[in-house]
């Protein structure tokens, strides 16, 4: 074998490192030809041995591998330990969804009962999101989730662990939560709340957004084309929304008129609704203190129901279910809330420069409501019922100026008080924001917008 024709091999513990082929070695010849012919004579180096010459040992090791049933054995000495989420379902039992997650134990059972902080878990509510880690037995080993006592009250995490020795513990911490800003589009087709449904939109931001446009908007007569349009707070935990916050503004287009507004606080002030002009949204009193399906009864002459007798009825009669709530109309303070004769349950409330409001027929008293009670405009101060001289279900309101009747339909709704220069600015930035984001809720406004900036 000539050495232009031997493979240049590297060898190492049996293993081809490096190796030629017949076309590198014809590549080789052909340099050297090339070479010889520049330089005349060149001195040629012995090639390294040929790898095949080199002695080839082979080595012969059977593997021992562990049998089916050796590592069957050894998965059952190993402590299988499992973590499950599930969603809380409406009106589950306890027991019944700690089955379903897969927990099979009585002492945690009772303990979620017992345990003070523990039990705060039984304010399950719908589409509440619960993580659990238990044994291969169903013993609970850990369990979280978290809890929320209204919408301006902390959200707590609530823990139930086992600790060294077996025994279950629980803790309550603040959960640290992460705000985000959403908004939402509602189209009218029935009505307002189906909308709200349709639009997804949580219940809670639903009722901000009735009590919102009250005083403008009239919910009983929507129109098909009417919408709203709403930003509003949402706080989150692990991916899971845990509660929704303030509608931090809302735009409402009934029967072709828009109306805006967005939340605002004065420094040291109490905060509310603002029209982006910086009008108050607020009036000082609402058109209707109840959600009501007729007026039975206007502020007229009439044959009265039970004497016959023909008088003056010094109110509005407003038709409506048994229970149905009633709310203050005007900021004030409870006069009195007592049984009245033909009144039956009666509410009165007084409020500032001699105006005062009175509601009767009342089936029951709001908790709390009691003299000398300070209420804000829209809390519910009573239920509807059909006490004293009444035919039927339904609110009996009036509206007087020094103890003297008005008609509750004809009275000029004054607007609260304006913002203060001062605070203005600082109201006109927020409010520039919220116009921003109702644009890109409108595709056609914010392509106008983009074509004025444009031309510009």
């Amino acid at each position: 074998m000539r050495p232009t024709d031997k493979l240049l091999r590297l060898v190492s513990g049996g293993r081809l490192l490096f190796g030629t082929t017949r076309a590198s070695r014809i590549v080789s010849v052909s340099a050297l030809f090339f070479a010889v012919c520049a330089f005349g004579a060149v001195g040629v180096a012995p090639l390294a041995p040929d790898a095949s010459d080199l002695p080839v040992k082979r080595i012969k090791q059977e593997l021992s591998l562990p049998s089916l049933d050796e590592q069957v054995a050894a998965l059952e000495a190993t402590e299988q330990q499992f973590i499950r989420e599930a969603t809380f379902k409406s009106s589950e039992q306890l027991a019944t969804f700690l089955q379903r997650i897969g927990v099979d134990d009585d002492e945690a059972a009772q303990f979620i009962k017992s345990d003070s902080i523990a039990r705060g878990i039984l304010q399950f509510r719908a589409d509440k999101t619960v993580a659990v880690k238990t044994d291969e037995e169903g013993e609970l080993l850990w369990l979280q989730t978290t809890v929320s006592d209204g919408p301006d009250k902390p959200v707590r995490n609530i823990v139930i662990s086992r600790d060294s020795n077996g025994k279950l513990t629980s803790s309550d911490i603040t959960a640290k939560l992460e705000r985000r800003v959403e908004m939402a589009t509602a189209y009218i087709r029935t009505a307002f709340y189906p909308a709200a449904d349709d639009a997804m939109i949580p219940y809670n931001v639903t009722e901000q957004v009735k009590s919102m446009f009250e005083t403008n908007v009239d919910y009983q007569r929507l129109q098909k084309g009417d919408y709203f349009n709403i930003v509003y707070e949402s706080f989150w935990q692990n991916g899971e929304r845990v509660r929704t916050g303030r509608v931090l503004a809302g735009e409402f287009s009934n029967s072709g008129k828009l109306y805006q507004a967005a939340w605002f606080e004065e420094t040291g002030g109490k905060g509310g609704y603002y029209t982006f002009d910086g009008k108050s949204l607020k009036k000082a009193f609402l058109k209707s203190p109840i959600e009501f399906t007729r007026v039975s009864s206007g502020f007229s002459m009439r044959v009265h129901p039970i004497s016959g007798q023909w008088k003056a009825h010094k109110g509005v009669d407003f038709a409506a279910a048994t229970g149905t709530p009633i709310r203050a109309s005007a900021d004030g303070v409870v006069e009195s809330a007592a049984s009245s004769n033909g009144y039956g349950n009666l509410v009165v409330l007084k409020h500032w420069n001699n105006y005062s409001t009175a509601y009767a027929h009342m089936s029951r008293f709001a908790a709390g409501i009691h003299k000398g009670t300070k209420v804000s405009q829209g809390d519910v101060i009573g239920y509807v019922g059909t006490t004293g001289w009444s035919t039927g279900p339904h609110l009996h309101y009036e509206f007087r100026v020094n103890n003297e009747a008005r008609d509750p339909m004809s009275i000029n709704m004054t607007e609260a008080a304006p913002l203060a220069t001062a605070e203005m600015a600082r109201f006109k930035g927020f409010a520039g924001d919220m116009n921003h984001r109702f644009n890109l809720l409108h595709p056609e406004r914010m392509a106008e917008v983009m074509r004025l900036a444009k031309r510009s």
